[in-house]
């Protein structure tokens, strides 16, 4: 983990939750929220803004290092709706807290 870039804020993860407004995967509301990477970091993913959503503790459980749409359908999730509202928050939070050094190059 120390070898990876990992660059989350306390910002923008308040921005994901308040995003997602629950369980990225299946929707429940009023639980602790913990960052889920949808590319577990077994696989290569990191703690940044395009690869964390906020997880119930059960999903992210049980979800553990399983590739994300696998996962969905077998628990009969809905993977489109998902992947959806990933695609929508993604693009509406990157611009927020692009770096002005990419900005301007």
């Amino acid at each position: 983990m120390k070898r990876v870039e990992h660059d989350l804020s306390d910002e923008q993860w308040s921005a994901l939750k308040e995003a997602w407004a629950g369980c990225a995967y299946c929707g429940a509301t009023g639980a602790p929220l913990q960052r889920d990477c949808v590319l577990a970091l077994s696989r290569g993913g990191r703690y940044t803004l395009e690869n964390i959503v906020p997880a119930c503790g059960p999903c992210n459980a049980s979800k553990c290092n399983d590739e994300v749409t696998g996962w969905l359908r077998r628990r009969r999730l809905d993977e489109s709706a998902f992947l959806l509202r990933y695609f929508q928050i993604k693009k509406s939070l990157l611009p927020r807290f692009e770096s002005p050094a990419f900005a301007s190059g």
